[in-house]
């Protein structure tokens, strides 16, 4: 039984709809506007909602939207027999009123379609009743049952006469190769005295068999012997001893005294060394501000005055016949039409590191929205496919949700509570790096930060963190800010648990004054359930305004696993009724990738959730806000 059917514009108008239920269909079909279409994730035709699952087709052409939905517990064969019928029924009824392209004439136009429809749907019920179920095949009608029984018995010592033809090329191949004065293929029967074997009619008895081997490797081994003693002739053993010091061309020796260049401290590192780093740590870029990421190298520079000479050299002729070449002249395209352009750009995402499955999901989800679309005369199919690819790409990278983190603060103040965000991710992919940088942006924004050490696992973690403090610090003495502490760590060691620490560093913020808590975590792989678990209750007991999952550039289809199985874990373990899951992304290592952006695609489309911060080096002003339409620029970068 069907919930509804509704047929609607891509403008929003409602042009026909059936209601098989009392419930309203708009929240569904809102639902599956806002998420599927609006969001270009159109690759699969099924939209799940709450109890319901719909199921929906694009007419291009007409640009109409077909929309049927139904009880997910229900196993409904023919609603996609349905859908198709239905679509073609009503754009062959109804073409004159549609191809007017108004939406005056679209709501004045009178679409009586009900009668239509229940007929279409009656008959799509009673086929899918017609069609007889499939029967298992018994075993008398399989191959194996044709297979006489002798024929699978096997005699211990007797070979196969199926492959007593093979036997003699394998046995005449195996002593030509192994015998030491074979000169052929078949050793002579005049040589050894005994019969060859079966192709003489005559078969080898077992004590014959092991003479002849037990020959065959005297032989082997005498001419073995015979190498080994002249290598052991050859080569005297070494005298083993101890490895001496590596003395350099200019006299130095490789002793530890001599290349430890280290100061003598008492108490960590000495406060004059970081005077003298402090430009270093701090970086060049605006202060307070996060600039747009630059996704341009220096290789389009260099190539970017090369690239007109090949085409001024070019004829006038060829180049008239290159421009033509591949117009579609005013027709609408098919799935055969943008099937190899389709597949070139697959191949080139999947290059670009976006990951497998992701990159086969947007070309299906633009080929759903090109098909059937009518082509201008002077376009080609190549730059029709690669532009609607580019406007998917920066829809997706520009998700429903956006994170303002300093309005978020202020209201916050407000509210006279401490904002508090914290920190997740896999071992190694710079949570606490990119702790420090957003530290650093709050600061210069004048907010104070308090910094928990929840990493009791990781040694060095804490001292990592202390030694972030202490530069943040030197970076805004109290001084400057009228005697306030701007920034602190709060910390309690190793081995101890994560989620009570953080429960004790924001009460301490609270009542210390701290606008802003930065909660690092311990690193730990997605499979790893007890793991997980400490981290869903960190994050149920202390329910943080962000969470940040930190992850790589450099990963291609891991960045999918990664965020799948993060959420999973955060839903299946927490206490919660509605689990508290990622809510932004941090993306690090930038720096490295050149053109290969592919992971920010990856990780947007899984979760759909903003990448709020880009980690470009390794100072502290390296954090940069995400640019969609640079990274779509570098991502279709030949």
């Amino acid at each position: 039984m069907l919930d509804f059917f509704t047929i609607f514009s891509k403008g929003g108008l409602v042009l026909w709809c059936f209601q098989g239920v009392s419930d309203s269909c708009t929240g569904p079909v809102n639902a599956l506007i806002r998420s599927v279409l609006l969001q270009e994730r159109g690759g699969n035709n099924s939209f799940t909602h709450e109890a319901l699952t719909l199921k929906y087709k694009l007419d291009n052409q007409f640009e109409l939207v077909f929309v049927v939905g139904f009880q997910k517990i229900l196993t409904l064969t023919y609603v996609d027999k349905l859908i198709d019928d239905v679509h073609r029924l009503f754009r062959d009824k109804y073409r004159t009123e549609i191809q007017q392209q108004s939406a005056l004439s679209l709501l004045n136009g009178t679409f009586d379609f009900q009668d239509d429809f229940m007929q279409l749907l009656r008959e799509a019920e009673e086929s899918s009743k017609i069609r007889a179920p499939t029967t298992m095949k018994k075993f008398e009608d399989s191959d194996k049952a044709k297979k006489p029984v002798r024929s699978m018995i096997e005699t211990r010592g007797e070979k196969p006469k199926e492959k007593g033809k093979n036997s003699k090329k394998k046995g005449a191949k195996k002593e030509g190769s192994d015998g030491p004065l074979a000169t052929s293929k078949a050793v002579p029967a005049e040589k050894s005295g005994l019969p060859a074997g079966p192709e003489n009619g005559v078969e080898l008895s077992k004590e014959e068999l092991i003479r002849r081997k037990r020959e065959e490797f005297i032989q082997k081994h005498g001419r073995g012997m015979e190498k080994s003693s002249k290598s052991t002739k050859s080569d005297p053993p070494k005298e083993k001893g101890k490895k001496a010091p590596r003395v350099w061309e200019l006299g130095a020796c490789a002793n530890k005294e001599v290349l430890d260049y280290s100061t003598p401290t008492a108490n960590g590192t000495p406060e004059a060394a970081l005077s003298e780093d402090i430009n270093l740590i701090r970086g060049t870029g605006p202060r307070g501000q996060l600039q747009d990421l630059d996704c341009s190298s220096s290789d389009d520079e260099g190539a970017a005055p090369n690239s007109t000479k090949p085409s001024a050299t070019k004829g006038t002729l060829g180049g008239m016949f290159g421009m033509l070449k591949g117009l579609v002249g005013s027709k609408s395209l098919s799935r055969e039409d943008m099937e190899s352009v389709l597949d070139k750009m697959r191949d080139h995402l999947i290059a670009k590191n976006v990951a497998a499955d992701i990159a086969v999901q947007l070309c299906e989800s633009v080929a759903n929205k090109l098909e059937g679309k009518v082509m201008g005369t002077f376009s080609t199919v190549t730059s029709t496919v690669k532009q609607a690819l580019q406007e998917s790409l920066v829809q997706i990278l520009q998700p429903q949700r956006r994170v303002d983190m300093l309005r978020d603060i202020m209201d916050a103040q407000r509210r006279q509570r401490p904002y508090v965000v914290t920190f997740c991710g896999v071992n190694g992919v710079g949570k606490s790096t990119n702790l420090a940088k957003i530290s650093f942006w709050l600061l210069e924004n004048g907010f104070s930060v308090l910094i928990a050490a929840c990493d009791t696992f990781r040694a060095g973690a804490v001292e990592q963190l202390r030694t972030h403090t202490r530069r943040l610090s030197a970076l805004h003495p109290p001084e400057n800010h009228g005697g306030r502490t701007m920034v602190q760590l709060f910390e309690k060691g190793y081995g101890k648990d994560a989620a009570g620490i953080a429960m004790e560093a924001i009460a301490f913020a609270r009542n210390q004054g701290f606008d802003v808590v930065l909660v690092d975590t311990a690193g730990r792989m997605q499979d790893n359930a007890p793991l997980m678990t400490a981290l869903a209750k960190l994050i149920t007991v202390n329910t943080p305004d962000l969470v940040l999952f930190v992850g790589e550039a450099l990963v291609g289809n891991e960045a999918v696993d990664q965020l799948v199985k993060f959420n999973r874990a955060l839903a299946d373990h927490s206490m919660a009724q509605t689990p508290r899951l990622i809510d932004g992304i941090v993306l690090t290592k930038f720096d490295t990738i050149d053109d290969k952006v592919g992971a920010a695609i990856s990780m947007t489309y899984i979760t759909s959730k903003p990448i709020v911060f880009v980690g470009t080096g390794q100072t502290y002003c390296d954090l940069r806000s995400l640019n969609a339409k640079a990274v779509v620029a570098a991502l279709m970068k030949a």
